[in-house]
C-alpha cells in the first residue's frame, strides 16, 4: 500500500483531459466536459493528492483548475516552458497528449511547485477585460499603420475600422472603471497601487487580476513569479550576464512601462536610475532593476496597506 504523497499531471485539451499519477504510474482519459471535470474532481478527492499540476494553455486550463481548487484539491497552473525545459533535461523529447501528462507528473514529484489560491470569479472577469482591451489596443496600432500605407478608396473603410475600435475600447474602459469602483477591496487596493508616482490605471488593474499573489509573498518569491529577479548565466570560469526571463509576460511588460514612467516622475525611482545610469549601467539595465525596486515597494504597501509616502521609501 503506498503512503508516499501523491502527485498528478494533466495535460489539458480541447476535447479531453489525460491524467497521470505518480508513484502509481497510474493513468486515465477523461472527457474535457463539464460532467467529466466533475468525475475527476470527485476521484480524486479519495486520492487525496499533494498537488495537481497543469500548464497554462491561454485559459483552457481554468475551468478545470478552478474546479480542483473549489473542491479543495491544492493545484499549480506552472509556465509551460518551464515543463518543457524539464522534459529535455530528463530525456523526454517526444511529446503527445499522454506523455505530456505523464511529464508533468514528474515534475509535479521533483519540483514541488507550490499551489497557489486562483483568483476568484470576479478576478477572472477583470484578466478577460484587460485581455480584450489589450487585443483592441493591438487593433488598434495595426489598422493605424496600414491607415499609412493604404490607397485613399481604402483609408475611408479603415478609418470607419478605427472609429469602431475607438467606440469599443471607450466602453471597455467604461466597464473596467465600473468594476472596480463596484468592488470595495478592489477600489480600496487600487487607490494604494496608484498613490505611487508612476502607477497609472492599465497598471493598477493589471496586477489587480494577473498578480492576485501581490502582498503575499517575500519580495524575491514576487520577483521570481513576474520574472523581473537577475538570473545568473555563469559556467566555469564563464562569467555571463544576469538576465530576467520566464514569469507572467503581461505583468512584466506592464511594469516595464511603468518603471519607464516612474525613472522621469517618481523621485526615488529617478533618483535610483539615474545613479545606476552613472555607475555605467546600460539604460535597459538600469530599467529593470526600476522595475525590480518598483515591484519590492508595491508588495511591502500592498502587504502592510501602506500608500505611497516618499519619507518612507528613502533614495
Amino acid at each position: 500500500m503506498e503512503t508516499g504523497p501523491v502527485y498528478v499531471g494533466i495535460d489539458v485539451s480541447n476535447v479531453q483531459l489525460d491524467v497521470a499519477e505518480r508513484p502509481s504510474g497510474e493513468r486515465a482519459v477523461i472527457p474535457h466536459t463539464e460532467e467529466g471535470i466533475a468525475i475527476l474532481v470527485e476521484q480524486l478527492r479519495t486520492r487525496r493528492p499533494a498537488c495537481v499540476v497543469l500548464e497554462a494553455t491561454g485559459g483552457l486550463q481554468v475551468p478545470l483548475a478552478s474546479a480542483l481548487a473549489v473542491g479543495g484539491i491544492p493545484v499549480a497552473v506552472v509556465n509551460p516552458r518551464q515543463v518543457r525545459d524539464f522534459a529535455k533535461a530528463t530525456g523526454q523529447l517526444a511529446k503527445t497528449d499522454a506523455i505530456d501528462a505523464q511529464v508533468l507528473a514528474r515534475f509535479a514529484d521533483a519540483v514541488r511547485p507550490t499551489p497557489r489560491p486562483l483568483p476568484d470569479e470576479a478576478t477572472q472577469q477583470l484578466g478577460a477585460l484587460l485581455t480584450c482591451r489589450r487585443q483592441l489596443i493591438e487593433l488598434l496600432v495595426a489598422e493605424q499603420q496600414r491607415m499609412q500605407r493604404a490607397p485613399h478608396p481604402i483609408q475611408r473603410q479603415i478609418q470607419a475600422h478605427l472609429t469602431w475600435l475607438k467606440q469599443q475600447l471607450a466602453g471597455l474602459e467604461e466597464d473596467l472603471t465600473h468594476r472596480i469602483q463596484a468592488t470595495p477591496l478592489w477600489r480600496e487596493q487600487e487607490d494604494l497601487l496608484r498613490s505611487v508616482p508612476g502607477i497609472g490605471p492599465v497598471v493598477s488593474r493589471t496586477l489587480l487580476a494577473e498578480l492576485p499573489e501581490l502582498g503575499t509573498l517575500t519580495h524575491k518569491q514576487i520577483a521570481a513569479l513576474v520574472g523581473v529577479a537577475p538570473l545568473n548565466r555563469d559556467s566555469g570560469t564563464l562569467r555571463g550576464r544576469r538576465r530576467i526571463w520566464g514569469g507572467r509576460a503581461v505583468v512584466r511588460s506592464v511594469r516595464y512601462m511603468s518603471a519607464v514612467v516612474a525613472a522621469r516622475h517618481n523621485p526615488v525611482i529617478k533618483a535610483f536610475y539615474q545613479r545606476l545610469r552613472a555607475a555605467g549601467k546600460a539604460p535597459k539595465v538600469a530599467l529593470v532593476a526600476c522595475m525590480h525596486k518598483l515591484l519590492t515597494m508595491l508588495n511591502a504597501m500592498v502587504k502592510h496597506q501602506s500608500p505611497w509616502r516618499l519619507s518612507a521609501q528613502g533614495t
